[in-house]
């Protein structure tokens, strides 16, 4: 072999082994400081419109949970109260509540009504959700005060 074809793969075998310890550094650096949580801008409307009317909300039924409680986990203690909006889960900044858990995905799972029930769905994440020790495969309903396992995170439904 000639010797600028030696040094050419020499410095691809530098660069490459470069390319590693550089990718290394960062993942080591993400997991060691965790993810960057940023507040949503918000957003600037050309011109400010009249708001219609809100519509009244509807009692819900006094047997309906009225909020997602965090018993385990980082975020123990950590009330989100529910709405008609599904709830997101996950590591993601802009998930509804967001996990500092090494066993959650980025978009984890989301909690949904659905005909007077809320439904937990597993959104295709790596460790998948538990429902009570068991794997769900899709949308599964949640009793009140079954747990919901996330990684290292357990949530319930209260009322």
């Amino acid at each position: 072999m000639s010797e600028l074809t030696l040094t050419v793969i020499r410095l691809g075998f530098l660069a490459v082994l470069w390319l590693f310890v550089l990718t290394t550094v960062s993942v080591m650096r993400s997991d060691l400081f965790g993810t960057r949580v940023t507040q949503p801008q918000p957003k600037a409307s050309p011109a400010r419109q009249p708001r219609p009317p809100a519509p009244r909300a509807q009692k819900r039924p006094r047997s309906a949970p009225g909020k997602l409680v965090v018993t385990a986990g980082s975020l123990a203690g950590t009330t989100v109260t529910l709405t008609d909006q599904p709830v997101t889960i996950g590591r993601s900044h802009d998930s509804t509540l967001v996990l500092d858990d090494d066993y959650a995905s980025s978009r984890h799972a989301r909690i949904y009504p659905d005909n007077g029930r809320w439904m937990v769905e597993d959104l295709g994440s790596t460790n998948g959700t538990y429902l009570d020790r068991a794997k769900i495969n899709g949308p599964t309903p949640v009793p009140l005060g079954v747990p919901i396992r996330i990684g290292k995170t357990v949530l319930e439904l209260r009322k």
